[in-house]
């Protein structure tokens, strides 16, 4: 039996800093009443993720410890749904923050969220290795394109470009 890789702290999931992923599954240890987080503890992660990148052959455990994050993840999974035509596409990253938050990056939530139609993580990654690609071609393009991959609903941290 294969372990599925984990990432907990920073250095982790530094792995897939700026990179696409695709939510397979979300698991909340924590809920959220009346607008507020109730935690096991302070210690233990709010949840975890099963994730599909692009960057790493096996799927992936991700826990969420940062309370926006969570309150995000959230806010897709319990209060608006996943619908069977969509997907959840989240972008980790610690570079992408703005100037005046990157010296307080250590405190600062990470994860844009984004629900999207189901076929947009493959078309987002396409689009990511068009780029260093001359040759390709896709089979969709311009608006159509574009329409077949932005985001549906997306919760993105203010302190993130």
């Amino acid at each position: 039996m294969t372990m599925l890789q984990e990432m907990r702290k920073d250095s982790e999931w530094g792995v897939i800093d700026s990179e696409l992923c695709r939510v397979i599954e979300f698991i909340p240890v924590a809920s959220i009443q009346n607008g507020k987080v109730l935690a096991i503890n302070k210690t233990e992660p709010y949840a975890s993720v099963i994730l599909e990148c692009k960057k790493i052959p096996n799927t992936v455990k991700g826990f969420i410890c940062h309370k926006t994050d969570f309150k995000h993840l959230w806010a897709v999974y319990k209060e608006r749904g996943v619908k069977q035509d969509e997907e959840v596409i989240i972008f980790y990253s610690r570079k992408n923050l703005k100037s005046y938050a990157k010296i307080f990056s250590a405190f600062m939530p990470r994860l844009w969220v984004m629900v999207c139609q189901k076929g947009a993580f493959e078309l987002m990654a396409e689009e990511i290795e068009r780029r260093t690609d001359s040759n390709w071609k896709p089979e969709l393009s311009g608006e159509a394109r574009w329409n077949a991959m932005k985001p549906i609903a997306e919760w993105k941290p203010e302190v993130m470009k």
